[in-house]
């Protein structure tokens, strides 16, 4: 997960380790929980009970590059109730999914039951979203191509020999919203890490902050005072708090941003602005100000 996704130690400890051994252990939980659960009536003489199948087909995992434990959970949750799974892992993230797939077999799990599927998403995805035994859609990313995978249900529903489940979790704009009494320094610490961590490529990163005028000039003071303090680099070194951002197209894309920004008359760099891909994605921890609630950003 350091390595491939370029994550410092601390995020890929609490996200590789942590965060996947909880899912394992919470959905062997759920699933018992669900199973053991008969509140059915059961007249006399008789014995109601209900019983969980696996849907008729198999399930569509399309997991995202950011969290390896998301990469692991959206597969294997599907397949502790039964169901067998295609598993495409983002294209940038193969690496570490691969790690859990080999996991995976060493545990028992048996050929067959999760397939893995790394590839373009656009030359697997076609081929799967439109099979007659697609059962049901696993799937974290971005809202645009979850909405495209769910028109190509719509479009396709007659050809399918059931109905697919479709769940889905999409990424959004995360806020601070501060309240003149807010205390400085947690809020400048929570702006910091909110933005920063992981490059701010977490579907929790808080990409905006509304704060008021009225606490404003001290809350810049202490948040550029810990911006300052922010180191960058690679993840071998672990005293790096910020890495490369996963890709050149990430990378391309939100220097567009800092670009537009520094040609705007209604916005304002404060910290950062600066971004390098000669040896990795590095850009730097940048703060646009503006009193435009609309900026392009």
């Amino acid at each position: 997960t350091m390595l491939n996704q370029s994550k410092n130690v601390f995020q890929a400890e609490i996200d590789a380790a942590c965060e996947l051994i909880d899912f394992f252990n919470f959905n062997a939980q759920f699933a018992e929980g669900i199973c053991t659960n008969q509140p059915l009536i059961s007249p006399k003489g008789t014995h109601n009970s209900l019983e969980y199948r696996p849907l008729e087909g198999f399930v569509f995992a399309v997991t995202p590059f950011n969290f390896t434990s998301i990469a692991g959970n959206l597969p294997t949750a599907p397949a502790l109730m039964g169901n067998v799974v295609l598993w495409k892992p983002a294209s940038s993230s193969v690496y570490s999914a691969y790690f859990i797939m080999k996991l995976l077999q060493e545990a028992g799990l048996p050929d067959g039951v999760i397939n893995f599927l790394p590839g373009s998403g656009k030359e697997i995805g076609d081929l799967v979203m439109k099979n007659q035994s697609l059962a049901g859609i696993h799937f974290t990313g971005s809202t645009e191509v979850f909405q495209s995978m769910w028109k190509t249900v719509g479009n396709n529903i007659q050809g399918y020999h059931s109905y697919p489940r479709i769940v889905g979790e999409t990424g959004g704009k995360d806020f601070i919203l501060a309240h003149k009494s807010a205390a400085i320094t947690p809020l400048a610490t929570a702006m910091v890490r909110g933005a920063f961590e992981y490059q701010g490529q977490k579907c929790s990163a808080a990409s905006r902050c509304y704060i008021p005028e009225e606490i404003w000039k001290d809350v810049k003071e202490k948040y550029l005072d810990f911006v300052s303090t922010i180191t960058m680099g690679d993840v071998n070194d672990f005293g790096n708090f910020m890495n490369a951002v996963i890709d050149e197209s990430s990378f391309d894309n939100i220097a567009k941003y800092i670009d537009y920004t520094k040609n705007a008359m209604d916005a304002e760099i404060i910290s950062g602005g600066g971004y390098d891909k000669s040896t990795g994605y590095f850009i730097e921890p940048t703060t646009i100000v503006t009193k435009n609630a609309f900026f392009k950003t």
